[in-house]
């Protein structure tokens, strides 16, 4: 399923659902930050998803985590959460999610970088690195938060 997100864009369809998702910001014993590059949109992002049933927010960052990367991760802590009714995601189905994200700082503990159906590239990215990836303005916030120390975010 493809997606289009829409960021400050006045020309956003309005949203018709609010789906809680969990992202998990890995920091390597050198200080490289793991990302993804997802298939959809083609842009890096920090691994992520929609929560089940069932589960807490914690158990979906670690899961998410290791479905799109293949690391095992254990949570350190808290960056924040992030929800912005201008940043709206338009799915092909018809659903039009506005951005709700719970984001956990972790660290690796197992695993090998691995793509799949919903990741075609896995990297850990220095801070220099930061600037030479296309990376969607919301997940920059959530790592300049967690670069300059400026957390939790409670937006």
């Amino acid at each position: 399923m493809g997606r289009t997100e829409y960021y400050h864009d006045p020309k956003a369809p309005k949203a018709n659902t609010l789906i809680p998702a969990c992202n998990l910001l890995v920091v390597d014993s050198d200080g490289a930050i793991l990302l993804q590059r997802r298939r959809d949109t083609g842009q890096w992002a920090l691994p992520g998803g929609a929560m089940d049933i069932g589960e807490t927010p914690a158990q979906c960052a670690v899961r998410e985590c290791l479905e799109e990367t293949g690391i095992i991760a254990e949570i350190t802590g808290f960056l924040g959460v992030y929800s912005n009714p201008a940043h709206i995601v338009a799915y092909t189905d018809g659903e039009i999610r506005q951005q709700y994200e719970v984001v956990y700082i972790g660290r690796p503990v197992g695993g090998t970088p691995t793509t799949n159906d919903e990741a075609d590239a896995v990297c850990w990215a220095t801070e220099t690195d930061l600037d030479t990836l296309d990376i969607h303005a919301s997940m920059h916030e959530q790592i300049r938060h967690y670069l300059t120390g400026t957390y939790p975010h409670l937006g």
